[in-house]
């Protein structure tokens, strides 16, 4: 969040035609980007896209700067950029709440000058713009997903193997699920960045009879047939701005079990929240044994179809007007 104003900057400078809008995201220190450019750049509007923010995101478990109350630094660079931008886009309703509304806090932890008020100017200039996908890519491996034979169904992992997506709460579960007798069959996909939870080495050993595929997969093509495959994704996140895993896996009819907090709420239509959405840990256990239960596991129509806003061609529309909006109105 440092260096890439200053490299881009540099980039920018050697540019011969001038673009008719900036669209930045949360991780540029607009601030600097914006000082460094003063001359170019005075006529263009900024948009700044929060895909995800470093005031609400969850701190490590192994982090001690929460404790010593010290680097708030991040933060102050997101605020910052808000507040240099013409215009910001937020990528879910939560995320936009959930931002403007820890700003006050946030500020009102330094000794002085403050400017609570702003925080209504970046409201003001802010609102939701869905992250498009291109979900339509997906569709190609539906016909290579084998005809269903009487198997045990799969439940899907799908997501960052990260503290933020509560792997401990996923696992806990499978393993009382085991215990219990039922059956099932286990996929564990996503990336891994440096040290990953110890929970991961553990479930392992512990469920290796149910597993049937555990790692990154590198080929898209693999990882959508998987996604076809899957019958059940049970969601545990303590994070989620927006959750393209969720939204890639409901697409391909994946049967959904998610927290009712974070963005989950507007990936589900609201006549079947009940039904995909659970409060705690004790009404996921009983959503998912009642699924297991099932003869055959059939998500609602209704639940793709919803989710298909998010595909470009939807997308694509909203995006564009917005932007020529802004530059005709600059």
């Amino acid at each position: 969040m440092h260096g890439a104003a200053i490299s881009l900057a540099r980039q920018f400078l050697t540019l011969t035609d001038m673009p008719d809008l900036i669209l930045a995201t949360d991780m540029l220190d607009l601030g600097v980007f914006l000082g460094l450019l003063r001359h170019r750049i005075s006529d263009i509007p900024i948009v700044l896209y929060f895909h995800e923010n470093q005031l609400t995101y969850p701190w490590s478990p192994v982090d001690q700067d929460p404790g010593l109350n010290r680097d708030r630094h991040y933060a102050f660079i997101n605020y910052t950029s808000a507040l240099a931008a013409d215009h910001v886009c937020f990528n879910s309703h939560f995320h936009q709440q959930a931002f403007l509304e820890a700003l006050p806090g946030f500020l009102q932890a330094f000794p002085d000058h403050q400017e609570i008020d702003l925080v209504h100017s970046i409201e003001q200039k802010s609102q939701v713009l869905p992250l498009g996908l291109n979900l339509k890519a997906l569709d190609a491996a539906r016909s290579t997903v084998p005809a269903s034979k009487k198997q045990a169904p799969l439940i899907l992992w799908n997501h960052r193997w990260e503290y933020d997506k509560n792997p401990e709460t996923f696992f806990a579960i499978l393993q009382k699920l085991s215990r219990e007798g039922f059956a099932f069959r286990l996929a564990v996909v996503g990336e891994s960045f440096g040290r990953r939870p110890a929970i991961f080495s553990k479930a392992k050993k512990d469920l290796h009879q149910h597993i049937v595929h555990w790692g990154y997969m590198e080929d898209g093509e693999t990882y959508a047939r998987l996604l076809w495959e899957a019958d059940i994704l049970p969601g545990t996140a303590k994070h989620d701005f927006f959750g393209v895993s969720v939204v890639q896996a409901i697409y391909c009819e994946c049967y959904p079990l998610l927290p009712h907090r974070l963005a989950y709420p507007s990936h589900i239509p609201n006549p079947l929240h009940d039904q995909h959405l659970y409060a705690d840990d004790a009404m996921l256990m009983a959503q998912l044994k009642q699924v297991l239960r099932q003869d055959k596991i059939l998500p609602s129509p209704m639940l793709k179809k919803h989710i298909k806003q998010y595909d470009w061609s939807h997308l694509v529309h909203e995006y564009d007007e917005l932007w020529e909006g802004i530059c005709s109105t600059h």
